[in-house]
């Protein structure tokens, strides 16, 4: 590189230092300012985590554990809707909106409406639920399945119970849903699904106890064919 090519891009780094160190001073009120707001953002955050939001955490996990006792003893309606001045699960999603109680709330009156025989309602709260435990969120999907088996859309129960299966991934849960699924594809008289996962049920998972009635489905759908 030459001399002048030198120069030339010294000259030219310390022109956009110049017109950097320009913009700085130029917009100076408006960088501290936005400085400022992103600052105040993150106090605010932090207290509503603190101050607004714990609080509430705790106080609604106070208040649920008489709805979840009702629950518990299959008392559906007190579980719902409540008793002798303790909220039910309907109160506790609505006072207590973004908590992990009112989350969890809405997988018990998802199973509360779900024992009512009221589908609908089951499978509108079910599907609200949000949560990382394996087992609730894989119990969600599978009674979502289950209520929209019971309303007879087949195609919805199918994918809910394949959700639930994947989801589980383990030898207890897994074939449980499975051989829901292979029933499902038998309401729809799609019986060459309705083996295949049967057999999944006898491959994968032989030592489940669904595996052990598997050669009577299997041989039933394959009849069918």
């Amino acid at each position: 590189m030459s001399k002048t090519q030198v120069n030339t891009k010294v000259i030219a780094t310390e022109k956009d230092l110049g017109q950097t160190g320009k913009f700085v001073r130029e917009n100076q009120k408006s960088l501290v300012f936005i400085g400022g707001a992103i600052i105040a953002m993150v106090l605010i955050y932090f207290a509503y985590q603190k101050l607004y939001l714990a609080p509430r955490e705790v106080t609604a996990a106070n208040q649920m554990y008489v709805a979840q006792d009702f629950w518990t003893k299959k008392q559906w309606d007190k579980a719902i809707n409540g008793d002798a001045g303790y909220p039910g699960f309907e109160k506790i999603i609505s006072e207590y909106s973004n908590t992990k109680s009112a989350n969890l709330a809405y997988f018990y009156l998802g199973i509360a409406y779900l024992n009512k025989g009221e589908y609908h309602k089951a499978i509108d709260n079910l599907t609200n639920y949000r949560g990382n435990d394996g087992m609730v969120a894989v119990e969600a999907l599978g009674s979502t399945g289950d209520a929209y088996t019971e309303l007879k859309d087949y195609d919805k129960a199918a994918t809910y119970f394949k959700k639930a299966a994947d989801k589980a991934k383990n030898k207890f849960l897994s074939p449980f849903y499975l051989k829901k699924l292979g029933l499902v594809y038998e309401a729809q008289n799609d019986n060459k699904s309705a083996a295949e996962t049967y057999k999944i049920i006898k491959s994968d998972y032989p030592e489940s106890t669904e595996a052990q009635s598997m050669d009577e489905y299997i041989a039933r759908a394959d009849a069918k064919l």
